[in-house]
């Protein structure tokens, strides 16, 4: 059986890829990035693509996108061969966002959202009352309906962003893809957005893939992660799965860095010459963090920390110390 003929049971994925390889020929040969990736990405699902620069992120939107196809491999949108479909098939199966300049001019809100209706009307065409439905239902569905009538100049990053995901909902592809759609907002924004693409896979049942170096908002946000690394196959599984099993530390080569088991956040690895550190869980955790961002500090042989009234108790060989700040301990410690 083929990969065409898998494809035909009731529950085929948005997107299936079948042992691609993904790379470029030129004049100096074959520059292969990966090969052997394989993935399924569902409906009603928030899917995320990692792996350091380099290693094919790119070049993988653009053989899905059919814009520069693998050298080898199948790929499907839904139960249909991407390479057998039409441009304007291919906009009406997947949405794209990228990270794009919008030109401000006197474009609104309203209007910009519009435009994902062209894969329906084409450039010169007419919005029908089915087409405006779609239109402020999207805007509706992402919470912008307030400012349909601002220019884009005026918006923030944020909301410009919120803007552009509305105008590829309107296309009312079953897929959407987003490149870095958070690479330029604040923290507060960033988890804004993320929350509203989780909330539109699971409310609209849509496929949606981002590519997204930010791993804080990537282990909160995701249902699924897709790791790309160098020469080796795509992992995928649970963002959980995936932290508990190791699989994430492939994002942070050498050694350098580490990602800590707890918190998912990427970090120095501990000094080897840690002191003993004592007390709250919440609270050893910061002291630690000043000793891996400054080696060069004194080091106690052991630390003692206290809540409620906050303390810090360090002990040497001859003598003990009473502080009261973290900053008053790295002062101290810096003599």
């Amino acid at each position: 059986m083929d990969g065409k003929d898998k494809m035909t049971a009731a529950n085929f994925p948005a997107i299936h890829a079948e042992e691609l390889e993904l790379g470029y020929r030129s004049a100096q040969g074959l520059n292969l990035l990966a090969s052997g990736v394989s993935f399924d990405l569902h409906r009603g699902e928030l899917t995320c693509l990692m792996g350091p620069n380099g290693v094919g992120k790119s070049t993988l939107l653009k053989a899905i996108l059919h814009q520069h196809p693998p050298l080898k491999g199948s790929i499907f949108l839904e139960n249909e061969a991407v390479r057998q479909l039409s441009d304007r098939e291919r906009a009406r199966k997947v949405a794209v966002v990228l990270t794009e300049k919008i030109p401000a001019g006197a474009m609104t809100v309203h209007e910009l959202v519009a435009l994902g209706r062209v894969p329906h009307t084409g450039w010169w065409g007419q919005l029908s009352p089915q087409d405006r439905s779609v239109v402020k239902r999207v805007m509706d569905m992402t919470r912008i309906t307030q400012l349909a009538g601002k220019k884009l100049a005026a918006l923030s990053d944020g909301q410009r962003q919120t803007a552009l995901i509305a105008r590829a909902l309107a296309q009312d592809s079953p897929i959407l893809i987003l490149d870095e759609p958070t690479a330029h907002l604040d923290l507060t924004n960033r988890f804004e957005i993320m929350y509203l693409l989780r909330d539109l896979a699971k409310k609209a049942g849509k496929a949606i893939l981002v590519v997204t170096h930010d791993l804080e908002v990537a282990m909160e946000t995701a249902d699924t992660l897709w790791l790309m690394e160098a020469g080796k196959a795509l992992q995928q599984g649970s963002p959980e799965d995936l932290m508990i099993q190791g699989g994430i530390q492939s994002l942070l080569p050498g050694d350098k860095w580490q990602i800590d088991l707890e918190s998912g956040k990427i970090r120095l690895k501990d000094p080897p010459d840690l002191p003993q550190i004592e007390g709250p869980i919440h609270l050893s955790h910061w002291i630690r963090n000043v000793f891996r961002k400054n080696p060069e500090l004194t080091r106690p042989e052991r630390i003692v920390v206290r809540d409620q009234p906050f303390g810090i108790r360090l002990f040497f060989a001859d003598r003990t110390e009473e502080l009261n700040g973290i900053a008053e301990m790295i002062r101290f410690l810096q003599r």
